[in-house]
């Protein structure tokens, strides 16, 4: 018999998630976004806040439009429950900046938001964090006939790879596994991503490899099972799911400096 899966009890969190303290802190917003402070710089990657076109079974933690601050947000491709238009809406009054795909930049400038398209394999800083544009496979509108009135390109949607002071967080973003970038990179201290039975999508095996290819993270998000746990950078084993709390903490001394920029291939 199957069963709905169900995130645990949603911790809500206020203007003091966007403070400047020591570390860089992980939460989960929900779907397939994250806030990111990085010792008062602060960026929220995929934010969907409200306003989805279906219901959702998890009371977002936050409301757009009790967002104090962003330095910038960070969106992986144009689907809605990742380019989430209202939710941008309401925080483009306190972002800085956007950063996508050119595509998806085009789209925010149609909307006046104040964005800037990459290619892949682009680097950028926000404050003092570093933000590398990563490929993905997910240009599932060219095989659904009238889902689309264009052509997906490659280059479309991507993943980021953010370096902080205190370690390097992975967003891969929606896409199929790509052996030959999934498999390749250093290890992150962080790694979120979401993973469905679509084609289109990490699927269970794609998980697998990459589990076994990156075995011991710091730690390992799934919006699957869709929470954090607060942890501290330490030499014991840490799991690579995250069920109990809805936040992460990377801390600082003693991160492997060798783990930086990756390849775009």
């Amino acid at each position: 018999m199957q069963r709905q899966a169900h995130a645990p009890q949603t911790q809500p969190f206020g203007a003091e998630a966007f403070d400047s303290h020591e570390g860089t802190i992980l939460r989960w917003l929900g779907m397939a976004g994250f806030l990111i402070n990085s010792r008062g710089t602060t960026l929220m990657v995929d934010p969907l806040l409200g306003g989805f076109d279906m219901p959702v079974m998890i009371d977002f933690p936050i409301t757009a439009g009790n967002v104090p601050r962003l330095d910038a947000v960070l969106v992986t491709h144009s689907d809605n429950d990742h380019y989430s238009v209202p939710t941008c809406r309401q925080l483009s009054p306190v972002t800085r900046e956007f950063h996508s795909t050119r595509y998806v930049a085009s789209l925010m400038e149609s909307e006046a938001f104040p964005a800037v398209g990459h290619d892949i394999g682009d680097r950028f800083p926000i404050g003092p964090v570093q933000v590398t544009v990563t490929p993905a496979d997910h240009a599932w509108q060219n095989d659904v006939p009238g889902a689309s009135d264009r052509i997906f390109q490659p280059e479309d949607c991507c993943g980021f790879w953010i370096e902080t002071t205190d370690g390097t967080i992975w967003a891969p973003g929606d896409s199929r596994l790509i052996p030959g970038h999934h498999l390749t990179l250093p290890t992150a201290d962080a790694m979120l991503f979401d993973f469905s039975d679509s084609e289109w999508h990490f699927g269970l095996d794609a998980a697998i490899e990459m589990a076994n290819t990156y075995p011991r993270p710091h730690s390992s998000c799934t919006t699957g099972d869709a929470s954090t746990r607060r942890t501290s950078r330490r030499s014991t084993p840490i799991p690579r799911h995250c069920p109990d709390e809805s936040t992460t903490q990377i801390g600082s001394r003693s991160w492997p400096q060798g783990n930086r920029s990756p390849s775009a291939a």
